[in-house]
Parts: structure tokens; sequence; C-alpha cells
């Protein structure tokens, strides 16, 4: 199969990125801020200027690693004046860069070995571009490392200082090795849910997550304790999911929402490799997605 230009490459990459974060705004995901829930002092239009504003730096042909993070992460801190988006960058940055490495086709094999390719291929230069990113986003909860803190100049490449965090970092992990999270957690679901639309499929993913994993996220602001009991909450939804049946028409998965917002609970990191899922089921499968049509946010 003959590659894609780098052009039409790059262009399919802005909108697949336009779409899975429009979907991360547009279905409920409790905890996280959605059109039909604002909160942590957020509201849906925070994550679409940021989406907006990011699209075109992240997705930037040719562009490094750590390049397209930074320049994604400022021109959302300017059109948002928060952080919104750190995570989904930090994750999508490596996944737009593979598939332009891939040619664009080949499935998701081909994909998930053009990740590893770019992950080994990560340089300092990558590493402190990346740092002055995460520096400029202040994600709560960061505190201090011991070895290659982001308030100082990294000397290792990105996917080393990545490893430093990877035990107590969902993020870091996947750079670590090479996005298992996304490929054998996250997006088998995304695709056995997809037949019930994007939205529910989007739902699915991060319910696989939020029931699986510690969220990092909560882990870091609120200890492991508090995180493993939002685990055993999310589980009977991640069951009723899997079933097929439509969350949102259920009052509960609406209070349960409200009730981890009311408590300062948000599953971010597992909101963020939903993101990440979304991106890497359109671009594995482009046949699947509505490349012609110009991204909605709902």
């Amino acid at each position: 199969m003959d590659a894609v230009p780098a052009a039409l490459r790059a262009e399919f990459g802005r909108r697949a990125f336009l779409r899975a974060c429009a979907l991360d705004v547009q279905v409920r995901k409790p905890g996280n801020v959605s059109v039909a829930s604002p909160g942590h002092g957020m509201r849906a239009w925070h994550f679409k200027a940021s989406a907006a504003a990011a699209a075109g730096p992240i997705s930037s042909a040719g562009a490094p690693v750590g390049e397209r993070i930074e320049v994604a992460v400022r021109a959302t801190w300017q059109a948002a004046r928060c952080n919104t988006n750190l995570g989904i960058v930090l994750l999508c940055a490596p996944l737009l860069a593979a598939y332009e490495r891939s040619g664009g086709t080949g499935g998701v094999e081909a994909l998930r070995a053009a990740v590893r390719e770019v992950l080994e291929s990560l340089t300092v230069h990558d590493a402190r571009a990346a740092y002055r990113a995460i520096a400029l986003a202040r994600p709560g909860g960061l505190g201090r490392a011991p070895e290659q803190d982001v308030a100082e100049a990294p000397t290792v490449n990105l996917r080393e200082a990545m490893a430093l965090a990877a035990d107590r970092d969902r993020i870091a992990f996947q750079y670590l090795h090479a996005y298992p999270d996304v490929f054998d957690l996250g997006l088998p679901a995304f695709l056995a849910a997809r037949d019930g639309g994007a939205a529910r499929a989007m739902q699915a993913a991060f319910l696989e997550f939020v029931a699986a994993l510690p969220d990092s996220h909560i882990v870091r602001k609120h200890g492991d304790a508090v995180a493993q009991c939002v685990i055993v909450e999310a589980l009977p939804w991640r069951t009723r999911s899997q079933r097929g049946e439509l969350l949102d028409q259920d009052p509960g998965f609406a209070r349960w929402d409200e009730d981890l917002k009311a408590r300062g609970l948000n599953p971010g990191t597992s909101a963020d490799l939903s993101v990440a899922v979304a991106l890497a089921a359109a671009l594995a499968q482009p046949q699947q997605a509505t490349a012609g049509a110009p991204p909605r946010f709902y």
C-alpha cells in the first residue's frame, strides 16, 4: 500500500486530533469536564479552545515530538489560560509522529511499531522542550523529583526522563513501555463499543481505564487509597457499559459524576488516555474515520 503524502497525513492527523478532543467533552466521563457538566473550575469551552489551538502544532509535519509538545502547550495556554490538555498533548504527540513515520498505512500493528520507533528516537532536545511545556502548564500535584526534576533542564532524552516517573505516572509509563494501556486496554474497549457510536466508544474506553488502573492524577493529589476507592465505584459502571447499556440514560451515572466533582476527584489521566485511544483508533483505521467532514465540537 502506497504511503499517504506528508501534507495529507498532517491534515488527517490534525482532524483526527480534533475529533478525539471533541469526543472528550461530548461524552459524560464521571469526574471530568463535559458539555453536560463543568467541574474543577473549568468548562467545556476551555477544552474546545485548547484543542483548536493545539491541533496545528501537534500535527505539524516533520516536527520533533518535543517541539510538537511545547508549541501545542504554549498555544493552549494562550487560548485557555489554564492547563486543560497537557496529558493529552504528551500522549498524542508521539502518536501523530508515529502516524507520519508509518506512512499513514498499515493498521494497528504498524502504528504500534512506529510508536515504539518514535519513542526510541527521542532526544535530550525533546526532553528540554517537553520540560518547558510542563513548567508552563504547571500541572497540579506534580511535586519534586530527586532526578531530572522538571524545574531544571534535563540531561537525558525524553524517554529516559519519563522512565524515572513511570512508577508513579501513567503517562510516563506509556513512554517507557510503548503505550500498552492504549493498545492493549483502551483500544479493544473502544473498538468493541464503536458500533454504538463514537461517543459510547469513548465512554467505554474511559470506564475501562478508570475501573482498571489507579488514576495517576487522583493518586498525586489525594493518594492511592482514594484512587482505589474510585476503581471500586467504577467497576459496576464498566460492567454495564460492556453489556451495551446506555449509561447516560441512568440518573445515577450523572450523580456519580457530580459526586466525584464535589469530592474534588478528577480521573484526568484516564480521560487523557481515552483521548489517545480515540486518536489511535482513527490513525490506525482511517477508513473508519470521517476524514472528509469538518470536525465538530458538541
